[in-house]
């Protein structure tokens, strides 16, 4: 055997992103999100995680829901700087603080839309995937159920999907005390195509830069 083929690979460093990189990241992911939260609301639905939460209090509180999204995510804060460091705590702060002025922004600017509760099911939670992917990317995250998710798959390696379907069928339990039966049905199959792209596209050690 040659000394070709005994050679280990050398370790190369993972890339890591430009600050202009998560600035755009950050951004992009947020107002993905909060156009797919729009569509929710909009279609009278709920989703899962905190976003989810949001939106279930929202239909029962006279409270904007971007007040409410904060507030709800603020107890998660203690649990991210400890399981992900306050740079992830940061980044997040930043994205729920600009998905709630964005969430508002559409529906000041869009005005109503009547929606097919499955259109909006579908579109709005792949809408909030894909944006929640971009955030996961550049170590952000929207807080809540998505930090245990996150925190639960770095430490015990069960894939973050799988944590967020059982956090979010909570949610989507609960809003049967609120929502019209059908709707709550049409929140769950939303809520488990979120789930499905989360658990397709971030798995750990997939994506290496920071």
């Amino acid at each position: 055997m040659t000394e070709a083929a005994v050679r280990v690979p050398e370790l190369v460093e993972p890339p890591r992103h430009r600050a202009i990189d998560d600035i755009a990241g950050l951004a992009v992911g947020a107002l993905v999100i909060s156009f797919g939260l729009f569509l929710l609301k909009s279609g009278g639905l709920v989703t899962g995680g905190t976003a989810g939460l949001s939106l279930l209090l929202g239909y029962v509180l006279p409270i904007p829901f971007g007040a409410i999204f904060v507030v709800v995510n603020l107890p998660f804060f203690a649990l991210a700087a400890r399981g992900k460091g306050w740079r992830f705590v940061a980044r997040s702060l930043v994205s729920i603080v600009l998905v709630s002025l964005l969430t508002s922004l559409h529906a000041s600017t869009v005005g109503p839309l009547e929606l097919h509760p499955v259109y909006a099911a579908i579109l709005g939670n792949v809408l909030c995937g894909v944006g929640l992917l971009i955030l996961f990317r550049h170590n952000s995250s929207l807080g809540g159920f998505t930090v245990v998710a996150l925190v639960v798959q770095d430490r015990f390696g069960f894939r973050a999907g799988y944590v967020l379907l059982a956090l979010d069928l909570c949610v989507v339990l609960a809003s049967f005390t609120v929502l019209a039966p059908v709707l709550v049905l049409v929140s769950a199959l939303g809520a488990g195509v979120l789930s499905g792209i989360i658990m397709l596209n971030h798995r750990p050690g997939r994506y290496r830069a920071s």
